[in-house]
């Protein structure tokens, strides 16, 4: 359905590193990293798209994040949900919601909510059962 997302920054230095350690842990790879163009982008595991992209505005503005927008990432089970919101905190990120049950989407929706350094707010969550 998409072919990419795109959020602003502010500092690329700072964005990389938390963003580099977030897809990492969703088994994401690095498609493209431009730092003299302060822009950078990750694919599936599997290579094609959809695209995840940080970089500056284009109009040349500060960036700031969207009231009511947001990004949410599949993860593949519970446990990584826990890793990439514990990882987001520890890399500069702040917690929106901790993981856990949201029956009220539905029974088996388990998500976590944060906000990255430049204030983009982020979910990571899985439709799937508990698998143990």
């Amino acid at each position: 359905m998409y072919s990419h997302v795109t959020v602003g920054i502010g500092d690329f230095g700072r964005a990389f590193a938390f963003w580099s350690a977030v897809m990492e842990a969703l088994g994401h790879r690095l498609r493209f990293h431009v730092p003299q163009q302060e822009v950078a982008a990750w694919e599936p595991a599997g290579g094609g798209r959809p695209l995840f992209f940080i970089g500056h505005p284009f109009d040349g503005n500060p960036a700031s994040a969207g009231n009511g927008q947001m990004t949410a990432f599949l993860a593949p089970g519970r446990p990584v949900v826990d890793a990439v919101h514990a990882l987001a905190l520890a890399n500069g990120g702040t917690c929106e919601g901790p993981p856990g049950l949201r029956p009220h989407y539905h029974p088996n929706y388990y998500g976590a909510y944060f906000r990255d350094p430049d204030g983009n707010k982020v979910c990571v969550c899985c439709h799937e059962p508990d698998s143990d």
